[in-house]
């Protein structure tokens, strides 16, 4: 937010006057634009009851070193009260690389844990009752192999396919713009998104194949109108692909979820996700003809924030993330993932994650956040700010289309990657010259002494262990079935066929997360970013 000259300018660009009032509210019609909760245009929330039946789902962010270690962390918050798990792999795993490949030395481990094998994976959910704990698997570039290893996992656990439930975040587009763990060209990277689609839809209706990351485009600079606009291009994308495989828009566009960012203005934001879900509800309704109304509901995570946090005075990160959680509430989430006050630094250790899981149980147990529905339903300027991003968003998506070629053209092209760039100058030039004001950055600051925050170790024996154990493996494994299987990987991935069957025979006959992402990378080549200044 910019204050100059009595003018307060939304980070979105919407001026805000000093009162709102009820002939703000002239042009809204309540029925059609705000409605009640559970009912089209879903803006007061997806569900009629909301937090007063079920509270959001508490899914901390998750995975640091060896599947043993992972498995612990699981463990303990799970005891101490989470209701579901958002897993992350390290780097090497993200990027399809083996513990004992060159590439991969010195980042075994490190930000998540390694998954070379079915072995790994089956280790890192030993005791974990899958059945009831919903699991989000953070991979995208990977994320057919990955998803083949847990629904394999699902089956040795009893759970057939067509039960199964969970997510993975399998958003490709969003890492060129936001993150960059991407390997393979555009089109078959997303062509691996409508397999993944597709193979949900016939096999694991349950499931979750797809969760669209508004959030990793607005931490790499994009404004909220941005974050929304290019999520919901991605989705629209991710739609077609789906149609064209003759799949009925009711079958699996409801299981397309989004994982949004909660840092920044309080109401702005509480107005983007109201605003999201009101045009959401219109794109699937109105331009895919949805007619089941769970397939216009928009389900999402708000999480983390870490975008927001700092190194400076850290500690304050604490009360940030408790404005963070209240702000995820009154957007109506439906999961939420609170950042930990240590996360400028470091993997959270178990203390700051614990805080943030009690912040998130103090918001629902002490607090009477889930007393009643929609609390700033019919604000004035909620509602009018509401209007107001809704319409920005919408002239968002139609640049997208109309300038640029569509979102698949404008990421190949690299267009929308500069979009965001030069957001993320501007955004940063304003915490430098104070514009944008930073509490313990750019103001009130202090004189501090080296701050408080534990680190977490990076331990060499932790790749020692994960060579050691993927090469024993492969030693012991049948591999003329290694052969075979990966040879149909490659028919496969050379044709139109769908790709997660032979991913599962695979993963089954214990090829390596490497072996499989280097087929494809023959087949596929590798993605050359493009520049444009």
């Amino acid at each position: 937010m910019a204050e100059i000259s009595n003018k307060v300018i939304l980070e979105s660009g919407i001026p805000v006057k000093p009162l709102y009032t009820s002939d703000d509210l002239a042009e809204i019609n309540p029925n059609d634009e705000i409605g009640l909760p559970g009912e089209f245009p879903f803006t007061r929330g997806i569900h009629s009851m909301m937090y007063r039946k079920r509270p959001f789902t508490m899914r901390q962010y998750a995975g640091f070193g060896t599947p043993e270690e992972t498995n612990k962390r699981f463990k303990f918050l799970i005891e101490n009260g989470q209701n579901a798990l958002n897993v992350a792999f390290d780097l090497p795993t993200q990027m399809g690389l083996d513990s004992n490949d060159p590439l991969a030395e010195g980042e075994v481990g490190r930000v998540g844990m390694a998954i070379d094998t079915l072995a790994d994976m089956e280790t890192a959910f030993e005791g974990i009752p899958i059945d009831k704990i919903s699991v989000s698997l953070t991979v995208n570039a990977v994320a057919a192999p990955i998803m083949a290893m847990y629904f394999v996992i699902a089956e040795k656990h009893g759970i057939p396919l067509e039960e199964v439930r969970g997510t993975a975040q399998n958003d490709i587009l969003k890492e060129y713009i936001g993150r960059g763990a991407w390997i393979f060209p555009v089109e078959p990277a997303v062509r691996l998104i409508g397999d993944t689609i597709e193979f949900c839809a016939r096999n694991a209706p349950n499931y979750y194949p797809v969760s669209v990351c508004g959030y990793h485009i607005r931490e790499s600079g994009a404004n909220p109108v941005q974050e929304i606009a290019y999520a919901f291009s991605i989705a629209q994308a991710y739609i077609k692909i789906g149609l064209e495989r003759d799949l009925d828009i009711d079958d699996f566009a409801g299981r397309i979820s989004f994982n949004f960012d909660i840092f920044g203005n309080f109401f702005e934001q509480i107005a983007k996700f109201r605003a999201a879900r009101r045009l959401w509800a219109r794109i699937t309704r109105d331009k895919f003809g949805a007619k089941d109304a769970r397939t216009m509901k928009m389900k999402m995570i708000a999480g983390g924030g870490g975008g927001g946090l700092t190194i400076q005075q850290p500690e304050n990160n604490i009360v940030r993330g408790a404005y963070y959680a209240l702000l995820s509430a009154l957007s109506g989430t439906q999961t939420m993932a609170l950042c930990s006050y240590d996360e400028a630094y470091t993997i959270p250790t178990e203390k700051a994650a614990l805080i943030s899981l009690r912040t998130m149980q103090i918001l629902i147990e002490e607090m009477g956040i889930g007393d009643t529905v929609d609390p700033l339903g019919g604000s004035y300027y909620v509602e009018t700010l509401t209007s107001e991003i809704e319409k920005r968003i919408s002239a968002e998506i139609e640049r997208v289309d109309q300038e640029w070629g569509g979102i698949v053209e404008a990421v190949s092209e690299g267009i929308l990657q500069r979009e965001v760039a030069h957001q993320a100058y501007e955004n940063e030039q304003g915490i430098q010259n104070g514009e944008i004001p930073k509490v313990g950055a750019n103001i009130y600051q202090i004189e501090e002494e080296e701050h408080q925050v534990a680190l977490h170790p990076y331990k060499p024996e932790t790749a020692e262990s994960s060579i050691r154990r993927t090469e024993q493996l492969k030693a012991n494994r049948d591999q003329e079935a290694v052969a075979a299987s990966l040879k149909r990987i490659r028919e496969v991935a050379d044709s139109t066929e769908n790709i997660m069957p032979s991913m599962m025979e695979a993963v089954k006959a214990h090829a390596t997360l490497g072996e499989i992402t280097n087929v494809l990378k023959e087949v596929f080549g590798e993605f050359k970013e493009p520049v444009r200044l």
